[in-house]
């Protein structure tokens, strides 16, 4: 309890003060003694009453409807749970869980055994919970006791993180597997080679050293991809600034792509130019990797037709087609995940990596474009990429 004097002492001094100061200002003595009793007075009568200090414990409890006020907009799902049923869902619990929720047991909606036995021990913690939206979906619950009656969970999707750790272990193992497989067959062979005491034929000998020599440039062309991919992945959140004159990286890089000795094979369309932004080096990589899959898996007898024009939405649109053999439908929905190939023996064969695709979707998302690939068997293959850019140059020439 506190102890307080009746009168302050700095009340006492003001009061004082000012009586002086109005007797010096010419104030009837009487009056200023009136006014200073009345004064002394008031301060006596404060503190002797002062009002009761008010206790934390004194606040009004949180109601069902406040607590449904404060929690409806968070972006987790939050539940209150009374005596274990579920009295309050927010709106992203409704939309995760459905409506019917309000009124449940939470052991019935939650199932899981680990989330059962943190409900039955009314006890802080959380537990992990699988399949509770989708079926490999997964959510961390936390569970907060109020008190004997009331409890709060809040559930947190881990989908996201799972996925991403789990792409990252396929992407080391499949990566491993293919290096692997061009060093042994480079191991292989120069142990062959180094064990020679003069018995392998020259023409034997020759054909041992081009497979060393194509083994190594595969391995070279894929620690290349998986750098370029890694350097796209980095930066696929930047936006590109650079103002970039599309078609004459379009017709370089085709060429680049096709080489002296397939230039026959190509043929570049179109007569209209677009200002993009872009990354040069990028654009460049993107239409490389798509002549040269058209190249290598188109007809020997077809020409690869490169097209730039307008898309109906205003954008630049680049299409790369082949008439080969065709990829099957069920193929087509996997075709940019990395290292998937559709006839691996083929892919390995002509000196692909597994990647180009993959790099060719990282790059068309970090342009903010999308990209479209349709297929028929024995009729070919189109890819589409479509380019936000300005309108285009018409005055441009081929």
């Amino acid at each position: 309890m506190d102890q307080r004097s009746p009168i302050s002492l700095p009340g006492m001094l003001i009061a004082a003060i000012a009586t002086v100061a109005g007797l010096g200002a010419g104030v009837d003595p009487w009056l200023a003694i009136a006014l200073l009793i009345v004064w002394l007075g008031t301060l006596w009568l404060a503190g002797s009453n002062p009002p009761p200090p008010r206790e934390r414990n004194d606040d009004p409890p949180i109601s069902r409807d406040r607590m449904s006020v404060l929690i409806e907009n968070s972006s987790a799902p939050i539940l209150l749970l009374e005596k274990g049923r579920v009295v309050v869902a927010n709106r992203s619990a409704r939309e995760s869980l459905g409506q019917h929720i309000v009124g449940q047991d939470s052991r019935v909606i939650f199932r899981q055994p680990a989330a059962v036995r943190l409900l039955d021990r009314a006890a802080d913690g959380s537990a992990t919970i699988k399949g509770l939206v989708r079926r490999r979906d997964i959510w961390r619950l936390n569970h907060q006791q109020l008190s004997d009656q009331l409890a709060v969970i809040e559930l947190v999707n881990m989908t996201a993180e799972a996925d991403i750790s789990r792409a990252h272990t396929d992407f080391v193992a499949n990566a491993s597997h293919e290096l692997r497989t061009p060093l042994a067959s480079i191991i292989g062979y120069v142990e062959t080679l180094r064990d020679d005491h003069g018995d392998l034929a020259p023409a034997t000998r020759e054909r041992f050293l081009a497979t060393i020599l194509a083994e190594a440039n595969r391995l070279q062309n894929l620690v290349s991809d998986l750098m370029s991919l890694s350097r796209i992945e980095a930066e696929k959140h930047e936006a590109p600034s650079t103002q970039l004159a599309l078609r004459q990286h379009v017709e370089r890089a085709a060429r680049d792509a096709a080489g002296p000795d397939r230039q026959h094979r190509l043929l570049i369309e179109g007569t209209q130019d677009f200002t993009i932004e872009g990354d040069a080096r990028q654009i460049e990589q993107l239409v490389r990797n798509l002549v040269d899959n058209g190249l290598k898996y188109g007809s020997e007898s077809e020409a690869v037709v490169v097209t730039l024009d307008e898309a109906p939405s205003g954008d630049a649109r680049l299409t790369v087609r082949d008439f080969g053999d065709g990829i099957a439908p069920e193929h087509l929905p996997h075709l940019t995940r990395r290292f998937y190939r559709t006839d691996p023996g083929r892919s390995r064969a002509s000196g692909g990596t597994g990647l180009g695709l993959a790099i060719v979707k990282h790059i068309v998302e970090r342009h903010r474009g999308r990209l479209d690939i349709t297929s028929k068997v024995g009729e070919g293959t189109c890819v589409t990429v479509r380019l936000p850019s300005s309108k285009p140059d018409k005055a441009a020439v081929s």
